[in-house]
């Protein structure tokens, strides 16, 4: 498994944005993007059931 100088920064900024912040500011982010994520699904699939009557 090769290691990404790219991939490293970014879990040393997670590490340290963890280490100076609770876990609240970080089950914040989680929980807003799983919203955004159901109701990007949601869209996406009900999109698709508009019916045409021209």
């Amino acid at each position: 498994m090769e290691h990404h100088p790219a991939v490293a920064r970014l879990t040393e900024a997670a590490g340290a944005a963890t280490q100076h912040q609770g876990s609240g500011d970080l089950l914040r982010v989680v929980l807003v993007v799983m919203i955004l994520g159901c109701v990007l699904t949601g869209w996406l699939l009900l999109r698709g059931y508009k019916r045409n009557d021209d």
